[in-house]
């Protein structure tokens, strides 16, 4: 199983404006624990991947390690770390999408998000 993390800004967002279905998301993220092919490439920076699930009319953004996601086999799975760091609606999603792309070049794909 992977492991899923979420930033604790993402985790207050999404419980001010979703309230009741703040679960419903929290479950969709964590079925990534399972699945974590699950979703759509919207970026790349060197091997890490920016990745996107939806949830009605919003995006969840995550990113995970797009080396080892193509490589590993599901007994290797455990070691991949997803982490879930922004969501946007339609309007923002490309200034979203360009902001990740941009934290990720400036600390470097070596980090350890």
């Amino acid at each position: 199983m992977a492991k899923v993390e979420i930033s604790e800004k993402l985790k207050e967002e999404i419980f001010k404006k979703f309230k009741d279905e703040s679960k419903k998301v929290f479950s969709l993220m964590f079925s990534l624990k399972e699945n974590p092919n699950k979703g759509k490439i919207v970026g790349k920076v060197s091997e890490i991947l920016i990745k996107e699930i939806k949830y009605g009319s919003f995006k969840f953004y995550f990113i995970t390690d797009g080396h080892k996601l193509r490589i590993m086999d599901s007994s290797e799975i455990e070691e991949l770390l997803i982490r879930f760091v922004r969501m946007s609606n339609k309007k923002t999603q490309q200034k979203v999408i360009d902001e990740i792309k941009e934290l990720l070049r400036k600390f470097g794909s070596s980090s350890n998000f």
